[in-house]
């Protein structure tokens, strides 16, 4: 979520000239496989342009409304690697696989709400080659600001290469400083601002869902905007992951090569990212299971701190919005699921 969910921003914002953050955590949020306790449900979601995208089991719809206020849904089946393939439910490998499919999945639904919510933008859509170029840009954008950035600060400002852990404690506070920066300066502009507001229209309309009463805008209205599960605590601890497994490598590289530069970093830093973010989903699967311990739920803390930026409280038109993802999504079933209690054990 530099880590692979920012790639999701990075393009919107060139695309609309730095006018819109399209979720790089939000993308996160639509990353939602959860291990459930009993009753349970696989339930989440990913904020879009004017609208938000809700997963369930089998499947996710995408609801946007467009300039002229009607609602559009988008629904698609779906089964996850991660439920079909041994391999790929081992720990670890199921959580780099999971953040594999939801970038999929959260780059389709942010193009097809973009085509609605702007159509005008659609008719002047640019070519398959454009498109190349602007991803290797947002690509390089990320690492440079994410990964190479914090490292060059490290080294430039302190003589600490060879002390692992304390050169990854400080460039990773480096860049957890950017990216709260990086959010705060993006909550300025117009279009992240309703973005963030869906945000938290989907966060609303989920704990509705799960706390079993008729899901209505009213009802939905009286949740909290700040979820638990949101993909912005996975990004958190994602960071703090990092410092550990990026620490753990350069002592390995120090005692292979007896020296370690900026260099060296990146290129072992940079292909771990994935391995990392696996990492940070386990933690997660722990932390929510763990609710009522102290030292989880401290861990957990910093995520929701951030959601105060990343989610806003949504009018009741984005509630309904919300809301018509969450039928679409479950379809024929939707009666069958809602009025019971659900808990979910992690993103």
């Amino acid at each position: 979520m530099f880590i692979a969910p920012l790639l999701t921003a990075f393009p919107a914002l060139i695309r609309k000239i730095l006018t819109y953050f399209s979720s790089r955590i939000n993308f996160i949020k639509g990353f939602v496989l959860l291990t459930l306790m009993k009753p349970s449900i696989l339930v989440g979601g990913q904020a879009v342009i004017e609208g938000v995208m809700m997963r369930v089991p089998g499947s996710y719809a995408t609801a946007v409304r467009d300039p002229e206020g009607n609602i559009h849904v988008d629904k698609h089946g779906f089964t996850s690697r991660v439920e079909t393939s041994a391999f790929w439910k081992m720990p670890i490998l199921r959580g780099m696989m999971a953040l594999f499919e939801s970038m999929k999945m959260g780059m389709s639904t942010l193009q097809w709400s973009a085509d609605i919510a702007m159509p005008e933008e659609a008719e002047k859509k640019p070519g398959k080659l454009a498109n190349f170029f602007s991803m290797l840009f947002a690509i390089g954008l990320a690492i440079s600001m994410f990964v190479v950035a914090p490292l060059w600060i490290t080294t430039w400002l302190l003589d600490i290469e060879r002390e692992a852990l304390f050169f990854n404690l400080i460039s990773g506070c480096f860049r957890i400083s950017f990216f709260i920066l990086y959010l705060l300066a993006i909550s300025m502009m117009k279009d992240v601002k309703r973005l963030f507001c869906y945000h938290g229209a989907e966060h609303r309309v989920v704990f509705n869902f799960e706390s079993g009463k008729n899901v209505n805008i009213e009802n939905a209205q009286s949740f909290p905007t700040y979820h638990p599960r949101c993909g912005t605590s996975f990004l958190f601890i994602v960071l703090l992951s990092a410092i550990l497994v990026f620490a753990l490598i350069d002592t390995i590289i120090i005692a292979i090569f007896g020296e370690i530069t900026i260099l060296h970093r990146i290129a072992f830093h940079l292909p771990l990212m994935p391995g990392v973010a696996g990492i940070s989903y386990e933690i997660i699967k722990i932390t929510a299971k763990k609710d009522k311990s102290l030292f989880f739920r401290a861990l957990r803390a910093p995520g929701l701190w951030l959601q105060r930026i990343t989610t806003q409280p949504p009018d009741d038109e984005m509630v309904d919005v919300a809301i018509t993802a969450l039928k679409n999504a479950f379809g024929d079933k939707y009666n069958e699921m809602v009025g019971k209690k659900y808990s979910a054990e992690a993103i």
